[in-house]
């Protein structure tokens, strides 16, 4: 039988999602870096009085990029809590873990070149 539903259980839930996320924030440089850009990027995105769709792929772009630096944080954890010590295999899982971020990465560069490339020239 599943539990009553409930709205403050539903808005307690989202506590542990928050620590995650302050989390990866204070202690995950390359979050950091990912955050700066996504600043800097917003920033030129309001003094370029962006239209509603270009706003949208932007926020996609860097939702895609946190979201997969987030999972590779959490594999990387995962991955030294099984196996702490060096292991080839596990080197190899954390190795595609990061490519996953560096694809998405490369594509929220390539989004930014075609919307703001443009708007410079």
């Amino acid at each position: 039988m599943s539990a009553k539903f409930s709205i403050r259980a539903r808005i307690k839930s989202f506590g542990p999602a928050l620590k995650g996320i302050f989390h990866v924030i204070r202690n995950e440089h390359n979050f950091q870096i990912h955050l700066f850009a996504a600043i800097v990027v917003v920033a030129t995105g309001a003094l370029m009085d962006l239209s509603q769709g270009e706003w949208l792929w932007i926020i996609l772009a860097i939702a895609m990029v946190f979201i997969a630096e987030t999972f590779n944080s959490a594999i990387e954890k995962l991955v030294d809590l099984k196996q702490p010590d060096f292991d080839k295999k596990a080197g190899l899982i954390k190795d595609i873990s990061a490519g996953a971020v560096l694809i998405a990465a490369i594509a929220a560069v390539i989004i930014g070149l075609i919307i703001f490339i443009p708007k410079f020239f």
